[in-house]
């Protein structure tokens, strides 16, 4: 698939958005990034608002389809969780995509767009139900004990993993994302 000058526009987005924060950019610092007009900007994505708004909507329908490939390459849920756990640590260890855009922008939601608010909350809503599936299909399975629902162990889990995301890039040190999401594992199926 050919990228196109709407998807540059997210591309660069993704990226200022990650290295600053919402306040952190403008269309001016898209358009230099992408090398076109902030009037091109402006015809794909007439505000802001819609420009993050599409991002995240975007974002969150990409990692649908990732868990979705990912249940077909790997059908053990706890392989799955390996997936998603592995999938972050090698981001964060070869520096392509330290931090999820999403858990960046939820540090900022006082001072987002309700707009933008409602996409970062459908994600993490989103997420959340995709690792309670897993989790419960563990338990069906026998892999996994639970100490709580699975809606609440699912909470838990992207807690953590989103903490680790955060200390490991507060320390500079990719390993402290490795000491706090295997832990994660091991006690989900310790239990039994």
């Amino acid at each position: 698939m050919t990228a196109t000058t709407e998807d540059d526009i997210l591309r660069s987005a993704r990226a200022l958005l990650v290295g600053g924060g919402y306040n952190g950019f403008s269309y001016a610092d898209v358009a230099t990034s992408v090398g076109i007009r902030k009037a091109s900007i402006h015809y794909y994505f007439p505000t802001k608002v819609d420009l993050v708004s599409r991002l995240v909507a975007r974002y969150r329908e990409e990692a649908e389809a990732g868990f979705a490939d990912m249940a077909r390459r790997h059908p053990d849920p706890l392989d799955q969780l390996r997936a998603y756990i592995g999938f972050w640590s090698d981001c964060i260890l070869d520096g392509t995509n330290t931090f999820c855009l999403c858990a960046l922008l939820a540090t900022q939601i006082p001072v987002l767009p309700e707009e933008v608010v409602a996409e970062v909350r459908a994600y993490f809503a989103m997420l959340s139900t995709w690792l309670a599936a897993v989790l419960d299909n563990g338990c069906k399975q026998g892999t996994f004990t639970l100490d709580d629902t699975a809606a609440a162990e699912a909470e838990k889990f992207m807690a953590a993993v989103h903490g680790a995301m955060l200390s490991a890039r507060a320390y500079g040190d990719g390993k402290v994302f490795a000491l706090v999401t295997e832990p994660l594992l091991d006690g989900l199926t310790a239990r039994r």
